[in-house]
């Protein structure tokens, strides 16, 4: 039986064998610190083997670079020896639940999940720290204040006086931030589906420099689009109001989604409210037209001008499809053909537009006629007009030319783009910051944070951009408050879908002298101790959670929790699932000797019979083992007892697993016969080699197919 490796992806060495398999006269060895010889890329002859001309390594090119640049790619690739322990007792639902909350450094937490979530995350969204000076600087050993940064990178004393003139404008400000962003965006991009997406929220600090790392790390090809989002007016400011911010959006792959098609589109606001009433109005009417045009267009017109269905009120006119509205019938642009169209009544060929028809032949017109999305005048000296659906029957949506560029303007006056009832999303929005502030507030009890994430906006783009995927998974690896997966439940909540999350944060101690988090702070625990970020983070879900049950009639919890104690809110699993699983970073499970046999002394070696270490549960092992193994870590998984052994089966029988000592060959014979996928056994738990020799001919003999593996 093998033995798993219970550490991280070692990119350096799986990119190196690539490399030796495509370019083997380039492949050599190099002496370690301990004298051992490993394989190695000579780098100057594989530049010559990727060039067409003699390589002097002086050429100049174009790229973002900076100090520590190299030792961020080293931060990428580099493996560890640490795992994800399970916390039932902070978790909600800990069972039924397919949410992820990790607690702990993100860049650990993303190296643990590459194995098991590799190109399976739909939409990926982030709002690291922004480098403003105020707010933390990051590092892949610590955290540290921007005052502790600056006596570090000897820009101030321990007396605060500056010891460079512009300290916000030299390399190691922000360098020190690129550091820190860049490797786990290379990490994340190999969380990314092939049709998936990234979302990064940034303001003016950082903004050009993230854009051409993201160009590096993404590449510049698959650059979406940078949306503004405005959050409100400034009125203290000096000059000018900045009260925008930016969201950078990157695809894994823009080939990808041009080969599938895919379009992002959102409901027009006010769409629905259209169609409600008009369905109200036919069951008043029955087929009468006339008299539910009427009603609808006095409906509009009673509308304040606020509300979001009054820009649509072109939408006037109802036939059996519902309601719609007029569009030009001639071709984008010009020179379209010209054909006979006869109108009904009058039996001439209609006027031709000055563009010419949209259609491109006249049996594709007919087909249009017929389908009655074709509207004539009164006569023939005007040319007819489409229709346009508020609510488009098949035949519209499938129209190859239907999707122009047509501009129309809007009952406001204002112009809009129109498609049909759904719209593509324009790069600027506008959105209040305090409302988010105010619900987070109410949520709460106190204010929490002074630029909380919108989790209603956050659901609008989580939407848009994962619209043909109601399961999709969503992942943000800088949680905060935890914004992002309140949006996914409220998305979850509104449409029926399944996203679940994986969110990490780390457990980052607030401080009550810093103004962003001063009331936050004053949470604190029965010692009076300032609680950290990702224990908000819990809480707010937690709250967030059973609001939610409560408004669906779901749950038998009265009242919120109390802050910062842990409830767990009873669920029928087929309802909405607002439960998450908390798993936090730590060191491996496994002693030295598990990944240094070699260094341990003769003396020693009875104290390491077994290699894993005394304060870690059975639990604690089988998520490693998950981890190590790449099995999805929200699936279900049962504790039983057999002939007096703790067994976990993991999704029906995908995986079991036993640690325990005193293995035997009935034992093994239950297990076999159950027929797993896989099957995971303690080393130490086989009292002799015969016996696991023996384990290897029972799965042989029942369960062939079984993968055996040992820890």
């Amino acid at each position: 039986m093998k033995k798993l490796k219970m550490h991280s992806t070692d990119f350096t060495s799986n990119n190196v064998a690539r490399i030796a398999e495509l370019f083997p006269s380039c492949v050599t060895e190099v002496k370690t610190d301990d004298g051992n010889l490993r394989q190695a890329i000579d780098f100057e002859l594989l530049k010559q083997e990727l060039s067409d001309h003699l390589v002097d390594g002086t050429r100049e090119r174009y790229h973002l670079d900076w100090p520590g640049k190299r030792e961020s790619v080293l931060a990428a690739n580099m493996p560890i020896a640490k795992t994800l322990r399970p916390c039932r007792e902070e978790s909600v639902d800990f069972e039924s639940t397919r949410n992820i909350l990790i607690e702990g450094d993100n860049l650990d937490a993303l190296k643990l999940l590459q194995e098991t979530y590799l190109g399976k995350v739909k939409l990926i969204y982030i709002d690291p720290p922004y480098n403003t000076g105020n707010d933390f600087v990051y590092s892949d050993d610590y955290i540290s204040k921007t005052g502790d940064f600056l006596i570090r990178s000897n820009q101030q004393d321990e007396l605060n006086n500056r010891l460079v003139a512009n300290p916000e404008t030299n390399g190691r400000f922000h360098s020190d931030w690129l550091s820190m962003i860049y490797p786990r965006l290379r990490l994340a991009r190999n969380l990314l589906a092939d049709d998936g997406v990234i979302v990064i929220s940034i303001d003016d600090a950082e903004i050009h420099n993230l854009r051409s790392q993201c160009d590096e790390v993404f590449g510049r090809d698959n650059f979406i689009a940078c949306m503004v989002w405005e959050k409100g007016r400034k009125n203290d400011a000096k000059l000018v109001s900045v009260g925008h911010e930016y969201l950078l959006i990157y695809a894994h792959s823009v080939a990808c989604l041009k080969e599938k098609n895919v379009k992002w589109r959102e409901e027009k606001p006010g769409a629905r409210e259209i169609w409600e009433q008009y369905l109200e109005l036919r069951v008043k009417h029955g087929e009468d037209d006339r008299a539910v045009e009427c009603d609808l267009q006095a409906w509009y017109a009673s509308l304040p001008k606020s509300h979001p269905a009054k820009k649509w009120s072109r939408y006037k006119r109802v036939d059996a499809n519902g309601p719609w509205r007029d569009r030009d019938i001639s071709w984008p642009g010009g020179g379209g053909p010209r054909y006979d169209v006869f109108h009904p009544m009058t039996g001439s060929p209609c006027k031709v537009p000055e563009r010419g028809w949209i259609y491109a032949t006249a049996s594709e017109m007919q087909r249009q006629i017929k389908f009655g999305l074709v509207e004539f005048r009164e006569d023939h000296s005007e040319p007819p007009f489409r229709k346009a659906h508020i609510r488009p029957i098949p035949e519209e949506v499938d129209n190859p030319f239907i999707d122009d560029e047509e501009d129309c303007v809007a009952a406001d006056g204002s112009t809009v783009e129109e498609e049909f009832a759904d719209q593509v999303r324009g790069s600027y929005f506008y959105k209040q910051s305090q409302v988010s502030v105010k619900a987070l507030r109410e949520l709460m009890g106190g204010k929490i944070f002074n630029n909380p994430k919108d989790h209603e906006e956050l659901a609008r783009i989580i939407d848009y951009a994962t619209a043909s995927d109601p399961e999709a998974i969503i992942m943000d690896f800088f949680a905060g408050s935890g914004s992002t997966g309140h949006a996914v439940w409220n998305l979850n909540n509104k449409d029926g879908g399944r996203r679940r999350f994986i969110l990490v944060q780390l457990a980052e101690q607030l401080d009550p002298e810093n103004k962003e988090q001063k009331i936050a702070a004053n949470f604190c625990d029965e010692l009076g101790r300032p609680r950290n970020i990702a224990e908000l983070t819990k809480e707010r879900l937690r709250r967030a959670g059973v609001k939610m049950q409560n408004e669906l009639g779901q749950s038998n919890l009265k009242d919120a929790p109390t802050f910062f104690h842990s409830n767990t809110s009873k669920q029928n699993p087929r309802c909405l699932d607002t439960g998450f699983r908390v798993l936090k970073v730590d060191t491996s499970n496994m002693k030295d000797v598990y990944y240094r046999p070699d260094s341990i002394q003769k003396d020693d070696l009875f104290a390491q019979v077994d290699n894993i270490k005394e304060d870690r549960t059975a639990e604690d092992l089988l998520f490693q083992v998950l981890l190590d193994w790449g099995v999805d870590l929200s699936l279900r998984i049962v504790c039983e007892v057999i002939l007096g052994k703790t067994v976990f089966s993991v999704d029906d029988n995908a995986l079991l697993a036993c640690f325990d000592n005193g293995i035997t060959d009935e034992l093994i014979k239950i297990l076999a016969e159950r027929k797993p996928l896989r099957v995971l056994f303690k080393d130490a738990g086989f009292s002799s080699d015969s016996l696991k020799i023996n384990t290897d001919q029972i799965f042989k003999f029942f369960s062939p197919n079984t993968e055996m593996k040992v820890i």
